[in-house]
């Protein structure tokens, strides 16, 4: 008799998506050997592909790429591959030999079952056990579930697992999907979850569905990775559900093996990548969107989470699904792009700011210790003294610049008293009905296109100083970014706008892009640095 609840763990598969596949070959083995003397039911290795295997990734071509990293393969193991139904040329899979793997994975979207289902027909023919993924089980109708189950149930696989893939579900949606399938699916084949952690619920939806199926006849598998390793939020934690299994389900796995494949080859990746569960992603969940368009927004336009969230309502529900770069950019700058009549205001400025000296003071930490140095030069030059997307205290502002509504906020409510008492120069992305004393200038009268971190406020501050014909800008607090957020910023709790890290590259850009200004302005605005700058 068959094991009634059955863990597998996906690390190499889901965390391909983190590593682009590049594992590395002792990590690879090292794993499944982990995995295999955990006792783990089920170890999924990796995917096929179409393209050559390359030594150390779990990407494979045929399942003989695999045999060199099985280093003793059991019996009481089964290892699995996966394949994207329309993404694997079946023309490549041999007969199976059992020297690699037992069966093959096929995940389809939705709308798309019956044609993976042929393609796992097809595999079970060359002697492979088939497991099925049902991507966004969510978005299945009843009346989709039952159709589903009744076309799984001519093939006959192993097991039809429900993939929350937008970590979307509470626990009353996968009683819904369960009780349906439970009730139309063949008692022979087993049901699967595979969760995804945008909601923080995926160890609990997890421990749900075994609790379900527990008084059922059939037989279930639970998904899970070490230490949550996958695409986005990542999914259950496969030490989590272990545990679990081993503490209230009669499971059997070794914690010190598991606990020892995170020691040994987990620390690294989680070291040098980022995974698992972020605002970002919990939004992703919130309108059941793809991943890729939350990492299109974040890697492309470092969106803020309101924004973000504003962008992916505006999607029509079919469209979050999907991933239209195309339509998340036109959306994207939709948002950005609120427009506003700005000539009155750029005329009052032009006013404001005739003949006078400006002083711009950045948010680098140069801006606390070169103070003396930026007191001499106001009480000497007397000049409009401007904050730059950002409140360092100690200073009196005449004017706030700011083109970030999070840095708006911040400023507004950890620095009430100088934001109040300055004026306000917002850029239109950030809101465009002004409160009193805010003045409120077009998104795209501003910035320039051509750099992937375009919206450096300093870099855009001096291109509005130059579009009001200033002559002469001082800068102090423009230091350039250290590999340390709390290095780089006279306020260390000041929202960072650059979630990526690569600071080396953002310095890079902002050169390049404080050149191409000096080229424009050449001539006709002079620009001084007060502090210490690498940009001077």
């Amino acid at each position: 008799m068959s094991k009634k609840i059955q863990l597998l763990d996906c690390t190499l598969r889901d965390g391909a998506y983190i590593v682009d596949a590049n594992f590395g070959t002792p990590a690879i083995k090292g794993i499944i050997k982990k995995m295999q003397d955990a006792n783990v039911d089920i170890i999924e290795c990796g995917w096929l592909k179409n393209n050559p295997h390359k030594e150390g990734t779990s990407f494979y071509h045929v399942p003989q790429d695999l045999e060199r990293y099985l280093l003793k393969r059991n019996d009481r193991t089964t290892y699995v591959v996966m394949i994207d139904w329309d993404r694997y040329d079946l023309e490549y899979l041999p007969v199976c030999d059992g020297n690699s793997i037992d069966a093959i994975r096929v995940v389809f979207p939705y709308g798309k079952f019956k044609e993976g289902i042929a393609v796992g027909r097809a595999i079970k023919e060359k002697g492979y056990k088939v497991f099925f993924q049902a991507a966004n089980t969510l978005g299945y109708s009843n009346e989709d579930l039952v159709e589903l189950a009744k076309e799984i149930n001519a093939v006959m696989p192993v097991s039809l697992s429900i993939v929350d893939t937008f970590g979307a579900m509470y626990e009353e949606d996968l009683e819904r999907i369960v009780r349906t399938l439970d009730s139309t699916l063949d008692k022979n084949i087993k049901i699967g979850f595979h969760s995804h952690n945008n909601q923080q619920l995926s160890f609990s939806l997890s421990m749900h569905f075994v609790e379900l199926l527990k008084e059922s006849e059939r037989n279930c598998i639970v998904d899970a990775s070490l230490c949550g390793m996958g695409r986005g939020a990542g999914n259950a934690t496969t030490e989590l559900v272990a545990s679990y299994l081993n503490r209230k389900q009669h499971g059997n796995y070794d914690m010190n093996q598991i606990l020892d494949a995170i020691d040994t080859y987990m620390e690294y990746f989680k070291e040098h990548y980022s995974w698992g569960y972020s605002t970002p992603y919990f939004i992703a969940g919130m309108y059941c969107c793809h991943v890729n368009n939350i990492a299109y927004l974040q890697k492309n336009h470092r969106t803020n989470a309101k924004d973000m969230r504003s962008i992916i309502e505006s999607l029509s529900a079919e469209d979050r699904k999907v991933y239209d770069y195309d339509l998340l950019e036109q959306k994207y700058m939709d948002n950005q792009n609120r427009i506003v009549d700005d000539e009155s205001e750029i005329e009052k400025l032009r006013e404001l700011f005739k003949g006078r000296e400006i002083l711009l003071i950045a948010p680098g930490k140069s801006s606390l210790s070169g103070k003396h140095t930026i007191d001499a030069y106001i009480k000497e030059k007397n000049p409009l003294v401007i904050g730059v997307n950002a409140v360092v205290p100690g200073y009196d502002y005449d004017y706030l610049f700011i083109m970030n509504a999070t840095r708006y906020d911040y400023a507004k409510d950890i620095y009430p008293e100088q934001f109040q008492k300055a004026g306000k120069i917002l850029l239109s992305n950030v809101k465009t009905e002004p409160d009193a004393d805010e003045i409120i200038v077009n998104f795209n009268c501003v910035i320039k296109r051509g750099w992937e971190h375009f919206d450096n406020a300093v870099i855009n501050c001096l291109r509005l100083m130059a579009s009001l014909y200033v002559d002469r800008v001082a800068i102090a607090g423009f230091d350039g970014f250290k590999h340390s957020y709390n290095e780089s910023y006279a306020d260390i709790a000041l929202p960072t706008l650059n979630p990526d890290n690569k600071w080396d590259e953002l310095n890079e850009e902002i050169q390049d892009m404080f050149h191409d200004l000096k080229m424009s302005v050449a001539g006709n605005m002079e620009i001084l640095f007060l502090t210490e700058s690498i940009f001077e």
